[in-house]
Formats: structure tokens, sequence, C-alpha cells
């Protein structure tokens, strides 16, 4: 037991489970959850791609078994769980998934329905073309190599892409502490502002979403509005609102519509998306909705939402955007690693960082090519002077006992390299000829003009810039494709209007202040003699004092008999059936204690040249601009000023040249044009429209 025993150190538990919880932390923020803003790849992917790679899984080869990879990956790299290796690889196929897949599968690797991949035995992969451009250069010491987990092989540390994947394919993972959301964009737009980044390194990120406007998701979709997309590119922090396309389909047959999904917001389930427009209906959320179909094949999507007849589309859309996923709020947080260091970027600082490391790459490849190119320089130098002193190198060559001392021999006679002259022995007779010499003089002259090119991308930094730009274009030429997603730059609120259909009611109001609405189909058209419908049930005391019809979008102004105006919406007020008396209005209404409503004016809408006449009991009159009405208060606005001991008792509108008649309780009348009274404020007294003898009050107004 004393063999294996190991010495024990005191610790305190705090400090140790401080320090393991470091440890851990970093190990997840560094090593799993997060992409390098590089290659824009997390640990697991990039390995599973430098996997295929030692494989030689290459776009154009064969397919092999996916399980093959994942037994490679975690064999070799990733000594973690299978199904989080096939997790990550199946989501590198997915084409709802990246943008650009950098996986080429063959067999099933799940739907935007939801499904789940085959099993990894069942399916087959290699890489696709543009993941090519990820491990491009990797040979020619590019990037940095490390060991893997058991010290056995080396796997680079990151790739050297040429795309800049973060943001083409975008990210997400949940670290400890911190989380990554960063959508897709389109690679002809990123590749854009990174050749405009080049052209002005002091480009604004304003400027920069001229090329970059907006995510670009590969399942398509409406982006509604950019103020949150701006946010995020500016701070790196944002949202980006998403809208399932659809379009509104008549019926060949009759004239019954339908709404037709043709796309949906990113990372959305088609098939909850169905089920929770089916319980919307089902819990007669929705009820314009007669059928529901999934019409999606190999060509495209295409959901179906049949509508009742004489159901209006525009509104029942409008609810779906509002109680569905057929719009959704995408988070952008731009985080990534930087240096071994997690931050958040805006948009400039992320295409600088990548800017940056594609510099870094072609500087180290040209170093790499450099050093071969001087090497075949010092051979072929060598090569010149053999040639050069042919019958000489002949003669000492044969007049070697062995290798060893025609080596020597060469080194010490001609001043040459140990390199040069193995090269000159390993020289097979037929490069003797005059042709072949010729061509070893091209060669030299060839390798010369690319050392000379190469030492000058390392010396300018202009050069080094034309060349990072030029394969900037190259990738763009190759890959370059159009936007998926759309973008509506105008946007607007839903309100609650645009969810509801606005169908004529019957407004009735009893005179004890009970109001209620019912749609005016349930009034049918009698003859002559009929004897009609009841439309409202009263009390003996009560009764039916006002009746209009109007649609459910009209204003309805509440006066009360202390000057003050309240303010709801036809849709607002309580639906009843016809027999029922419907609901107290001060029960809808902020009203004071003892204020009570002395008239209600519908308003289909507020517009100029309209005006609202105000009279009271003591006969005095005011005419004040309708749009003086259009923003009211919940707590009511004043309609009128009032005299003390005075008191509202009508309204009207009118159109600046109707006539007024007011009338007294003593049968008393006077009658004049409206132009006679100037318009005036809303808290005005107004004047006086007719004199009163003592006792008598006016008690009421026509236009």
């Amino acid at each position: 037991m004393d063999l294996f025993q190991k010495p024990a150190y005191p610790r305190a538990i705090q400090d140790e489970m401080k320090q393991s919880y470091l440890d851990y932390a970093m190990s997840v923020i560094v090593g799993r959850a997060l992409p390098d803003v590089r290659d824009g790849l997390k640990p697991v992917q990039r390995r599973i791609l430098f996997a295929m790679h030692e494989l030689g899984n290459e776009y154009g080869k064969p397919y092999k078994k996916s399980a093959r990879i994942v037994g490679d990956v975690i064999g070799k790299y990733h000594p973690h769980g299978d199904n989080a290796v096939y997790d990550a690889l199946v989501r590198m196929v997915q084409e709802f998934s990246l943008r650009y897949p950098l996986i080429d599968g063959q067999g099933n690797f799940g739907s935007v329905d939801g499904d789940s991949a085959a099993a990894m035995r069942y399916t087959e992969v290699r890489m696709a073309k543009v993941a090519g451009e990820l491990l491009s250069d990797l040979d020619k010491e590019t990037v940095e190599t490390v060991p893997n987990y058991d010290g056995s092989l080396q796997e680079p540390r990151v790739l050297p892409s040429r795309i800049p994947n973060l943001l083409v394919n975008g990210s997400a993972g949940i670290a400890v502490g911190m989380a990554t959301s960063i959508p897709p964009h389109n690679l002809r737009e990123v590749v854009g502002a990174l050749l405009a980044l080049i052209g002005n390194p002091e480009i604004t990120v304003d400027q920069l979403m001229q090329h970059v406007p907006a995510p670009d998701f590969p399942t398509g979709g409406i982006l509604y509005g950019l103020d949150g997309v701006r946010d995020a590119y500016r701070t790196g922090r944002g949202s980006v609102q998403i809208r399932a396309r659809a379009f509104i389909e008549k019926a060949k047959k009759g004239d019954r519509e339908s709404i037709v999904i043709t796309e949906i917001p990113y990372q959305v389930n088609k098939s909850r998306l169905i089920e929770r427009i089916a319980e919307l209906v089902r819990d007669k959320e929705i009820e314009e909705i007669s059928d529901i179909r999934d019409e999606s094949d190999r060509d495209g999507m295409r959901v179906v939402v049949e509508l009742k007849k004489d159901a209006v589309a525009e509104v029942v859309l409008n609810n779906l955007y509002k109680q569905t996923q057929m719009q959704t709020s995408f988070g952008v947080q731009l985080l990534a690693i930087v240096q071994n260091r997690p931050r958040t970027m805006n948009l400039k600082e992320l295409l600088e960082e990548f800017l940056a490391f594609r510099k870094e790459v072609v500087t180290r490849r040209t170093l790499f090519l450099l050093r071969k190119a001087e090497a075949r320089e010092h051979i072929l130098l060598g090569l010149k002077i053999a040639l050069d002193h042919l019958d000489a190198v002949i003669k000492l060559i044969r007049a070697s006992k062995d290798p060893k001392e025609a080596r020597e021999g060469l080194v010490a006679k001609f001043g040459l390299s140990e390199i040069q002259a193995q090269a000159i022995l390993d020289m097979r007779l037929q490069r003797l000829t005059g042709l072949e010499r010729e061509k070893i003089l091209e060669e030299l002259r060839e390798v010369r003009e690319e050392i000379a090119r190469l030492r000058k991308i390392l010396a300018e930094e202009s050069e080094l810039l034309r060349v990072v730009g030029e394969e900037f274009r190259q990738v763009l030429e190759a890959y370059g494709d159009a936007r998926r997603s759309e973008i509506q730059r105008e946007t607007k609120d839903l309100r609650l209007e645009d969810l509801i259909v606005d169908e004529e009611m019957v407004v009735t109001v009893s005179h004890t202040g009970y109001i209620k609405r019912n749609p005016i189909s349930l009034y049918r058209t009698q003859r002559r003699g009929g004897r009609g419908k009841v439309g409202m049930g009263t009390k003996e005391e009560d009764f039916v004092s006002m009746l209009f019809i109007a649609s459910m979008h009209t204003y309805v102004l509440f006066f009360s008999d202390q000057g003050k105006v309240y303010w709801l919406k036809v849709h607002e007020l309580p639906e009843a059936g016809r027999a029922s008396k419907g609901r107290a209005i001060v029960n809808l209404l902020s009203l004071a204690p003892g204020e009570t409503i002395a008239s209600i004016l519908p308003v289909r809408e507020f517009t100029e040249g309209k005006f609202v006449m105000t009279v009271t009991a003591l006969g005095v009159i005011k005419k004040t601009d309708l749009m003086e009405y259009s923003r009211p208060r919940a707590g009511g606005i004043i309609a009128m000023g009032l005299n003390e001991g005075d008191r509202l008792i009508a309204t009207a509108i009118t159109t600046g040249q109707d006539e007024v008649s007011l009338s007294t309780r003593q049968g008393k009348s006077i009658r004049f044009h409206e132009e006679d009274v100037r318009p005036m404020g809303r808290a005005a007294v107004g004047v006086r429209g007719i004199d009163l003898e003592e006792g008598d009050v006016a008690v009421g107004m026509e236009i």
C-alpha cells in the first residue's frame, strides 16, 4: 500500500472549490462552448474537420461512415462522448442550421420538423467543398500545432480559414457565466465588408452596414426592422426580429382564401409551429381557420392555413405573427475567444480580428514558401556551377573512390555546400544535355522571381493586403450567393386593432348607463309588417337612449357632465346577447364620484376640418377642433371649461358649415350658423349660445 500512497497536503475547502470551479469554467469557456474568432469553430468542430482531412475524407472523394469519423475524433483528438461529437457533426451537415454547411452528408441528418438524424452507423459524410477553404494551406506551417490530449499526435490550434466562418455560419453556445449567439450572414456581403475594411481601415460600423445590412439565415424569412441589428453591430448585443414568409392565396373555386407559409424563422420547429396553430384554433383564440395542411416536399416548404368564408386574411395573419413562432426574436451576442480570452465585439472588431488573422496566415505561408524557394535556389546554383565546369566535375567524380570522397572533393574544389554537392551527385546523366541545362537555368530564373515576389509581400504592407484581398475575391467568386433573408426596413408594432376584424357592430346605450355591442349580422332584414327583435334587455324604469352603427375600429368619445371626455374603441365595449342589457359604463371608464356620462360620439377617424360642438345647461356653447380630442388619457381629459354650477348636457360633430339649434326646458329655441361661434381650445369655457329666463335651462342641441 505504501508504494502507491501519495502525500496529502492540507488545503481549505473553500480555496479548493474556488480553484477547481475556476479551472472548470476556463475549460468550458476556452475548450468547449465558445468559438475562436479566427476560424469561427468550437474545438469539437475543428477536430472533426481536421480528422476528416487526415483521413482524406475530402470533397470529391468517396463518403465514409460517420461512425468512422466519430471514432477517429474521440480516439485521437477529442476525449468526450461519441454522441456529443456526432451531434456536432450532424449540425455541420444540416442546410437549415448552417448558412454554408461544412460537411456533405448522405443519409438522414434530421429535418426542420425536429426529426433526429439516423444513427452514425447508417449515415455517411465527406467534407463540403467550402470546408476545404478552412483547411487551405494547413501543410504550409500557417498555424501553430499543439499536442493532442495524450501527447501522441499534433493538432492545429486553429484552422487557417480563408472564409470568415464565424460570421457567415454563426455560432451558439452556453459557457459558464456567459453565452454566445452569433447569427449567420451572407458570404458575399461579409467579404465585401472585409474588402472595404482593407481599403479604408478607418471605416465606421454604419459604413460597414452598407455592405452587411443584416444577418442572412439559412431558412430565409423576413428580417422585420433593423433597429436591433444596428445595436448588435455597434455594441455586440442586440436582437433580430424574424418573420415567416407568407402570402395570401385565393381558392381556385369559390371566394375563400388561404395563408401559405413558405419560409419560417431560423431555429423554429415546423411541426411545433403547426401544432401551435392547431391549439389556437381548438381553444377558439383564432376562429377564422378551417384547416391546416403541410404540403412541404423536396422542392420546398409549403404550409397551407385555410380560412373560413368571409374571414379577413390580413387579420388572421397578424394574429399568427402575434401568437405563434411565425415571428420570433433572435438575441445577438457577438462573443468569441480572442487570444484565449472571451470578448464581446462589434461588427468592425470581428472583421478586424479576422483580417489580422489572414495577414498572419499569409505571412507565415510566405515565410514557408520563401524558405523552400531559397533552398531550391541554393541547389540550382550548385547545379549551374557543375554545368559550368562539367568536364572537371565528371573527372573529379570518376577519380573518387566513393560518394563521400566525391562530395568532399566538390565542396573543396568548387566552394559548394554539402547539400549542393549531394544534389550534383544525385543528378541523372540525362540532365547533362544542352536542353536540360536550359531547363535548369529557366527554373533558376523562375525561382528567383518567386523569391523576389515573396520578399516583397513580407516587406510591404500594401502588397500583403493585396494578396489577402485577392484571396477574398477568389472566395467570393467561388462561393458567393444571393441573400436568402429579405430585409423589411419599415416596420410597425402590431396594435390590438391589427388582430381584430373591422366588422360592423350595433352599439346600444340605455338611459341608466348600460352599454353593449352586437354584430349587425344578428339583425336580419324584416318586411314592413315584421315585429322586429329585442335589441336590448331593460328594466321597467330604463329604456334605450342611444343606438348607432360603428365598425370595431371606430373610436367612441364619452363626454361627462363635469366637462371631461373619455375614449374607447368599439371592440373594447362588451359584446352581449340581444336580450342582455350589457355592462355599466361606470365600470369601463375611470369616472370621478358623482360623474355621469352626458353624451356619446362615435368617431371613425380624427381628421382636419371637423369640430366638436359642446353645450351646457346654462346655455354656454363652444366649438373645438376634433383633432384636439385625438390623444386621450386613461383618466380622461378636459373637454370644456365649466362655470360654477354649470354642467355639460350635449355634444355633436360638425363640418364647420352646419346650422345649430339649441332648445330649453321651457320650450324656447334658437337657431344659428356655426360660423357664428369661433373655434376655441379644449379647456376654454365657451360663449353664450342662448339667453335663459330665470329657472330655465338648456336641454338639447341639434345639428
